[in-house]
């Protein structure tokens, strides 16, 4: 049980960083240091990019459970 919970963590983790990754820079961060500074003329945030913020935010939960979980299982083992 512990070694599967392991691997979804290693699974979700890479997800999670590449979720955030594919993010764009607001601004203001260390986004603009390397080529985000730049301003797009829309202003709103796109339907893609509202999405993209709810699938991260859900494997987000996923993977605080996985970790929640697994700290359980190893304290009671």
């Amino acid at each position: 049980m512990i070694t599967a919970f392991s691997i979804a963590l290693i699974v979700f983790s890479g997800l999670l960083m590449l979720l955030v990754l594919m993010h764009k820079g607001k601004g203001g961060g260390l986004s603009d240091m390397f080529g985000g500074g730049m301003q797009s003329s829309v202003g709103g945030s796109s339907v893609a990019e509202r999405n993209l913020d709810r699938i991260t935010v859900v494997v987000g939960l996923i993977w605080f459970a996985i970790i929640v979980v697994l700290g359980l299982l190893m304290k009671f083992d």
